[in-house]
C-alpha cells in the first residue's frame, strides 16, 4: 500500500516486490529458460514470428555480429527506424554485450540527425533505407558523402567524425546494394549465437551500467540525451506490467513508436518481464492495421496515445472488428480526454485500461493507475506512485512540500531517475537536485489517497499527439531564417492532437516572409511535427512592464482569433 502523510503531498510506493538487480541480458536469458516455446514477438507487417527461444538465439547472433564490427562495451549504437523485429533485436542485443542503444526519432531530418549522432558519439547506426517519402540513406549521404567511396565499416566523414559503420534494414537480401552501408541481413549472417565473447562480456556488466540514450528536447534549444541504465528501464517495465496484471497468456498490441519509452519500456520490457507476447501491427501507426491485428492475434492489451484511440474508435470500419479479446492497455503520452477514456472502456472492451504518467528522465513511468482503480479516479488522475519510488509536490518558489490538494511542481525520486544527461553535467544538476529528486517541471495536485492530477506545466512545453515539443528548440531553428528578426512559439489547443504549435514572427526590416516561405525553410531540416501549424507575422509581442514576453497572452489571442475549443482533460 502507498503510505501518505495526512497533511503533505508526498507518497512512497510499495516495497513488497523486490527490485530486479540483473542486467537485461541475464534477466531475458532466465525468462527464456522458463518458457522457451511461448510466443515472444509477432511482427505482423513483416510476417515474422518468434518464440522466446528463437528470439534469444537471434539476439545472441546479432550481439556476436555487433562485436564483430569492433564495437566495445560502452560504445554508442544508433537505431533510426520505425517499429520492426530488427528494432527489438537491437534493443536486446546491445544490452547483452554492454553497448548503449541510442534511440533516434524516425521523423528527424538532417540537422537533428547530425546533432544526435555527434552529441553522443555514435560509432554505428542501424537505419531504415526509406519509409514513404523519407529517404533515410539519402539524408545520411547528405551528411556523409564519404559513404560513396568508403569500405564497409570504415567510414570517416567530416560532419560525422565518430561514425564508422552504417547498417541498413533490408528485406531478406532484396533490393540493390547501398555503397558504404552493410545490409542488416548480411550483418546477422556474420553472427554466431555460441560466440564465447557474449557470455564473457555479459559477466562483466552491472545493472547500473548505462544501456540506452533517449533524446528529450530542451528549453535551452537543443535536445538532451537522457541516459538510462538496465536497472532503470527493466524495473520500470516490471512495475508497469504489474499494474496491468500481465501474465504469459497476454498478448500486447504495440502501435506506439519504439524510439519512445512508451514502445520500448511500457511495451517491450513490460512484456518481457512478464513472459507476455509483443505484437507489432505495423511499422507506423495505422488504425485499421491495429484493429485487424487485435482481432487476428487475439490481443488482450493495447497501448496508445489518445489520438490513436480516437482514430480507432472513429474509423468507419470500427464496427467490423471483434475486439472481445481485449482487457487492458495503457493510454498515455498526452492528457487523456475523459470521454475518450470512457469510450475505450465501453466500446473496445478495455475495462481494465490504465493511465500512466512520467517522463523519459524517469524511465519513464512514476505514476500509474491499476486495473482496479475506481472509474472516477481512472478518468480524472494519473494514478498513484509506482513501487520503490517517492513523489512529492513542492512549491516552485520555496521548494517546500505543499499541503494535500495544493498545486505545485511534481518531483520523483528512486531507482527510475536517469543516470544523467549525456555529456552535460550542468543540465543534469539543474534537473536532479542534490537530494536525488528529479524536478519534472509539471504542475500537479495530490489528493488524500495519493492520486495525482497533472494540472499544467512549468516548463515551456507543448504536447502534440504524444510528442513533447519545446518551443525554444523550434525558435532557435527559425532564427536561422534570413528574414526572421524575432520569433516566439506557443502551443494552442487542438481537438485532434491536444495541442498544435503557433509561431509569432517579427520580420527583418525590408523583408516580407510568407507562411509558405517559412514552412519550406523547415521542410527536410526539422521533424514535420515541429513545423508550426499556425504562423502569424506581427510587429511586436505582448510583454510585461519589465520586458518579459507573455506567452500566455499570445495563446489567448490565438484561441480567440481561431475560435479554438479547449476540451476538458483528465
Amino acid at each position: 500500500m502507498t503510505q501518505i502523510p495526512l497533511s503533505q503531498s508526498y507518497a512512497r510506493g510499495s516495497q513488497a516486490t523486490p527490485l530486479i538487480e540483473q542486467t537485461i541480458g541475464d534477466y531475458f536469458r532466465d525468462k527464456v529458460a522458463s518458457q522457451p516455446a511461448r510466443d515472444a514477438l509477432i511482427s505482423r507487417h513483416q510476417g515474422q514470428r518468434y518464440t522466446y527461444a528463437q528470439l534469444h538465439a537471434e539476439q545472441r547472433r546479432l550481439a556476436s555480429a555487433l562485436l564483430g564490427l569492433g564495437l566495445q562495451p560502452g560504445d554508442r549504437v544508433g537505431i533510426w527506424s520505425h517499429n520492426n523485429a530488427e528494432w527489438v533485436l537491437m534493443q536486446l542485443a546491445t544490452a547483452q554485450v554492454g553497448l548503449i542503444l541510442v534511440n533516434i526519432n524516425p521523423a528527424y531530418r538532417t540537422a537533428e540527425l547530425e546533432y544526435a549522432l555527434n552529441k553522443v558519439g555514435c560509432k554505428a547506426l542501424v537505419t531504415m533505407a526509406q519509409f514513404k517519402t523519407s529517404d533515410y540513406l539519402g539524408m545520411l549521404r547528405e551528411l556523409a558523402p564519404e559513404m560513396d567511396r568508403c569500405a564497409l565499416g570504415d567510414l570517416h566523414a567530416a560532419r560525422l567524425p565518430d561514425l564508422r559503420t552504417v547498417v541498413w534494414i533490408d528485406v531478406a537480401g532484396q533490393g540493390e546494394e547501398q555503397s558504404g552501408a552493410l545490409r542488416f541481413s548480411s550483418l546477422m549472417a556474420r553472427g554466431d549465437p555460441q560466440d564465447a565473447r557474449i557470455d564473457a562480456i555479459a559477466a562483466t556488466l552491472k545493472a547500473t551500467d548505462p544501456i540506452n540514450i533517449q533524446f528529450t528536447s530542451g528549453t535551452t534549444g537543443f535536445p538532451k540525451g537522457a541516459t538510462l541504465t538496465h536497472r532503470n528501464i527493466l524495473n520500470n517495465g516490471l512495475f508497469i506490467g504489474d499494474c496491468m496484471q500481465l501474465t504469459p497468456a497476454d498478448r500486447l498490441c504495440i502501435p506506439v513508436p519504439l524510439y519512445h519509452c512508451f514502445g520500448m519500456v511500457l511495451g517491450n520490457l513490460a512484456c518481457f518481464t512478464h513472459g507476455s507476447a509483443i505484437v507489432y501491427p505495423n511499422d507506423a501507426f495505422d488504425p485499421v492495421s491495429v484493429l485487424e491485428t487485435v482481432q487476428a492475434e487475439k490481443c488482450t492489451a493495447l497501448h496508445g496515445v489518445p489520438t490513436m484511440f480516437i482514430a480507432e474508435l472513429d474509423h468507419p470500419r470500427f464496427a467490423e472488428f471483434d475486439l472481445g479479446s481485449l482487457r487492458t492497455g495503457i493510454m498515455a503520452g498526452s492528457p487523456c480526454p475523459v470521454e475518450v477514456m470512457k469510450r475505450v472502456q465501453r466500446d473496445m472492451n478495455m475495462a481494465e485500461v490504465t493511465i500512466a504518467y512520467g517522463m523519459t528522465e524517469t524511465s519513464p513511468v512514476s505514476c500509474q493507475s491499476s486495473t482496479d482503480t475506481p472509474l472516477e479516479k481512472r478518468v480524472s488522475t494519473v494514478g498513484q506512485v509506482q513501487p520503490h519510488l517517492e513523489i512529492k509536490i513542492v512549491s516552485p518558489e520555496t521548494g517546500a512540500t505543499v499541503a494535500i490538494g495544493e498545486r505545485g511542481e511534481l518531483c520523483t525520486k528512486g531507482y527510475s531517475v536517469m543516470a544523467g544527461y549525456w555529456g552535460d553535467e550542468t543540465m543534469t544538476g539543474e534537473a536532479i537536485d542534490a537530494d536525488g529528486w528529479m524536478h519534472t517541471g509539471d504542475l500537479a495536485t495530490m489528493d488524500d489517497e495519493g492520486y495525482v492530477n497533472i494540472v499544467g506545466r512549468i516548463k515551456d512545453m507543448v504536447i502534440r499527439g504524444g510528442e513533447n515539443l519545446y518551443p525554444r528548440e523550434i525558435e532557435e531553428f527559425l532564427y536561422r531564417h534570413p528574414m526572421v528578426q524575432d520569433v516566439q512559439v506557443v502551443g494552442v489547443p487542438d481537438q485532434k492532437y491536444g495541442e498544435e504549435l503557433c509561431a509569432w514572427i517579427i520580420a527583418k526590416q525590408g523583408t516580407e516572409p510568407t507562411e509558405e516561405n517559412i514552412r519550406a525553410f523547415c521542410k527536410g531540416q526539422i521533424a514535420h511535427y515541429k513545423v508550426p501549424r499556425y504562423i502569424r507575422f506581427v510587429s511586436s509581442f505582448p510583454m510585461t512592464v519589465t520586458g518579459k514576453i507573455q506567452k500566455f497572452r499570445m495563446r489567448e489571442v490565438m484561441v480567440e482569433e481561431l475560435q479554438l475549443r479547449v476540451e476538458p482533460m483528465a
